[in-house]
């Protein structure tokens, strides 16, 4: 799971990265989204509407870590939802998150 965060840190340092619900809300509607990280401890509501808002675009969607820990990886404050702009840091993440984490 540390190298999980760790690439998401890397991801961030990239430009590959965006994270709050606006940011990432806007980046699924342009289509520029390939993975969707959802805070394990995020609330229900932004959960559902992330998740249907992922499905109805076709983008791969996980819950992974909790929003402090996510928000560390990326140097900000708490984050309840990532945005993965990138086809390769996507895949990667989704390998080192989405193998012990419900995948959606």
């Amino acid at each position: 799971m540390r190298k999980g965060y760790d690439f998401l840190g890397l991801a961030q340092r990239a430009g590959k990265a965006q994270s709050g619900e606006t940011a990432a809300e806007a980046m699924i509607k342009k289509e520029k989204a390939r993975l969707v990280i959802l805070a394990r401890d995020a609330s229900d509501k932004t959960k559902r509407h992330f998740t249907v808002m992922a499905c109805s675009h076709k983008i791969k969607c996980i819950e992974a870590g909790e929003k402090m820990l996510l928000g560390m990886a990326l140097g900000r404050s708490p984050r309840s939802v990532v945005v993965i702009t990138d086809d390769n840091f996507a895949s990667r993440l989704h390998q080192l998150f989405g193998e012990e984490e419900e995948s959606f």
